[in-house]
């Protein structure tokens, strides 16, 4: 499992005290002396929490956690940074961007121009390692990678999923042209 991650800005007595109990965290922890360093330093915002003592008006409030009412006990502190955190990765998987569509990890819907379509766990699994993978992905990595199977098994269940799966896009979206493929694999365009 991946640790999410939180950022101590310009609060060094908590970073000192959450160094201390670090490997008994459920999350990465990293310092940062004032919001400039802060800024310049991290390139993506979406994927970790902030914590301050103070407003930071130009943080998005869904990664920020100000901490005003000091002292506050460990196990309390704890319990607000995870509940800060679920509440970060849910709205995280929201929406997720492919092609022109929305992806609703929560949900489970994929939809574009509010038109939707429902998928299953391993529907949205092809997708979203198509769209990571920008190369062309063939039957033996998906069999390996979605599935787990050794490469060399004789199975057509890629195949019949992809094959489901083009089917409910070009049925709903009437798009044939999603999920690609050639002689070297599948891919997304």
């Amino acid at each position: 499992m991946i640790k999410q991650n939180v950022d101590i800005v310009n609060f060094n007595s908590l970073y000192e005290i959450l160094e201390e109990v670090k490997k008994n965290l459920p999350f990465n922890i990293t310092r940062y002396e004032n919001k400039k360093e802060f800024i310049n330093k991290k390139k993506n915002f979406q994927e970790s929490l902030a914590i301050t003592s103070s407003s930071k008006k130009d943080l998005d409030e869904k990664n920020l956690l100000i901490l005003n009412d000091v002292p506050i006990s460990l196990t309390v502190l704890i319990e607000l940074i995870n509940i800060k955190l679920i509440k970060l990765k849910f709205y995280n998987q929201s929406n997720i961007n492919i092609q022109g569509y929305e992806l609703d990890l929560n949900s489970k819907i994929f939809s574009k121009n509010n038109i939707n379509l429902k998928l299953t766990e391993k529907e949205i699994e092809i997708i979203l390692y198509l769209n990571i993978k920008k190369d062309k992905q063939s039957v033996q990595d998906l069999q390996k990678n979605i599935w787990g199977y050794s490469a060399n098994l004789e199975t057509h269940t890629v195949e019949t999923h992809i094959y489901r799966l083009r089917k409910k896009i070009t049925n709903k979206f009437d798009n044939k042209n999603f999920i690609m493929s050639d002689n070297e694999g599948y891919f997304i365009e």
